[in-house]
């Protein structure tokens, strides 16, 4: 199995082009090439398959744990990189095909890649934690936090596991943020987890319509408007392997 590998940010993916759909993949297999210490390591992996609907490319995504995910913001930009670098879809205008639905994917002329990543729903949480708590739906659940200068996303993410959980602060254009991703632990970045940040800080009235989401990895900047939520940031390629796990 020929795998090629790329980063958001630090947030890693194994990425299997599999345009013919000759590859088995399962939730084993899954986790032993994500295993940092007998695979190849990463946050998930994600196998790209002809596109259907509409889409130009489909995409099936599994976390590190096996669990299948519905989407991710830099697995998105992560799989637009990757079928442009191959050559397989010219770009720079990509329609993706998600559990979660159709994404439009953009090869930006600076190189960065941004994603319409459709609406976020927010809505209060009923915890007490922090200054306040929202659930965001990306796609994908979020529960954001307002940090009151003593959450620790370490032990919050543990406690939630059916959710990705953001710590955040900050205000104006700028949000800092740590996120524990369920079915990985915590990750150096997370592209819906920005987008949920931003979201949720923008209901509670923090933050304006462009915001820079600082990720432990770097920066995302994303962009809310009336219809949805726009995510973009750099990708880098790591490296491609073959592989001998069974």
């Amino acid at each position: 199995m020929r795998l090629v590998k790329y980063h958001g940010l630090g947030n890693d993916f194994l990425i299997l082009l599999d345009l013919d759909g000759r590859e088995r993949v399962d939730a084993e297999r899954a986790r032993k090439l994500c295993d940092r210490h007998r695979g190849v390591g990463a946050d998930g992996l994600i196998r790209v398959t002809a596109g259907r609907d509409g889409a130009d490319v489909s995409m099936q995504l599994w976390n590190a744990d096996g669990s299948e995910a519905a989407t991710s913001g830099n697995g998105l930009r992560c799989v637009a990189r990757a079928v442009v670098d191959a050559g397989m879809r010219p770009g720079p205008e990509l329609v993706v095909l998600t559990a979660a639905g159709r994404r439009r994917v953009t090869v930006e002329p600076d190189r960065r890649i941004s994603v319409d990543m459709g609406a976020a729903r927010v809505e209060d949480a009923l915890v007490s934690i922090g200054e306040r708590a929202s659930h965001v739906d990306m796609g994908n659940p979020h529960l954001v936090l307002l940090d009151d200068g003593h959450l620790d996303v370490t032990v919050l993410g543990p406690r939630h596991p059916d959710v990705n959980v953001e710590v955040v602060s900050g205000a104006g254009d700028e949000l800092a943020m740590r996120v524990w991703e369920r079915g990985v632990g915590e990750t150096l970045a997370c592209g819906t987890g920005s987008c949920a940040a931003a979201a949720a800080a923008r209901a509670w009235g923090v933050v304006g319509g462009r915001v820079r989401v600082h990720n432990a990895g770097g920066t995302l900047e994303v962009r809310l408007n009336g219809t949805g939520v726009v995510l973009a940031g750099p990708v880098r390629r790591v490296c491609a392997v073959e592989v001998d796990i069974p």
